[in-house]
C-alpha cells in the first residue's frame, strides 16, 4: 500500500494506492480484493461492497475491451474526506465505454449498468495514451478524523 502522492493527483487526497496488473482475468479477483480491503483499512467497510464490485467491472471492461498483449492496466485507488475513487487506466483509448441495453439472456453487457447505478460519479478520461475510467463512492465523514 502506497500514501505518498504521484505527480498531479490533488494533495486534498487523505489516501491514495496503485497497483499494477498484467491482462488477465485472474487479476480481476486480486484487484477487486486489494480495493476492498484497502477500503476497510482506511476506514469505510462499509463502502466495501460496493467498491469490490465496481472495482469488478471496471477491471473486468480493461481486461476484455481495453487491454493489449503485454500491456498492464493500473487500478488506483484514493480517499478524500467525501469521497472513495477507484479509477482503471489500460492502454486503448480508441475503445471507449459504450453503453448499450442488454436482453434478459445476454451473458454480458450490464457492467457499466452497474458501475452506473452503484457509482455516486463516474466517468471515462482520455489519456494520451489509453484511457482511465473512474467511479467514486460518497462516502460519511467519520467523526475521529
Amino acid at each position: 500500500m502506497t500514501d505518498c502522492y504521484p505527480p498531479g493527483l490533488p494533495k486534498s487526497y487523505d489516501r491514495y494506492d496503485a497497483v499494477t496488473y498484467t491482462p488477465y482475468p485472474r487479476n480481476v479477483p486480486l484487484a477487486r480484493r486489494h480495493v476492498t480491503q484497502l477500503a476497510v483499512d482506511w476506514g469505510h467497510p462499509g463502502a466495501a461492497g460496493d467498491a469490490a464490485l465496481l472495482t469488478s467491472e471496471l477491471c473486468t471492461n480493461a481486461v476484455l475491451h481495453g487491454c493489449l498483449r503485454d500491456r498492464l492496466f493500473r487500478v488506483e485507488t484514493s480517499l478524500t474526506g467525501t469521497a472513495l475513487r477507484i479509477a482503471v487506466t489500460d492502454p486503448r483509448g480508441e475503445r471507449l465505454p459504450n453503453p448499450r441495453p442488454s436482453a434478459p439472456d445476454d451473458q454480458f453487457g450490464r457492467g457499466l449498468l452497474i458501475v452506473h447505478t452503484l457509482a455516486s460519479r463516474w466517468a471515462v478520461e482520455k489519456l494520451t495514451v489509453g484511457k482511465t475510467i473512474w467511479a467514486e463512492l460518497d462516502i460519511a465523514r467519520s467523526l475521529d478524523a
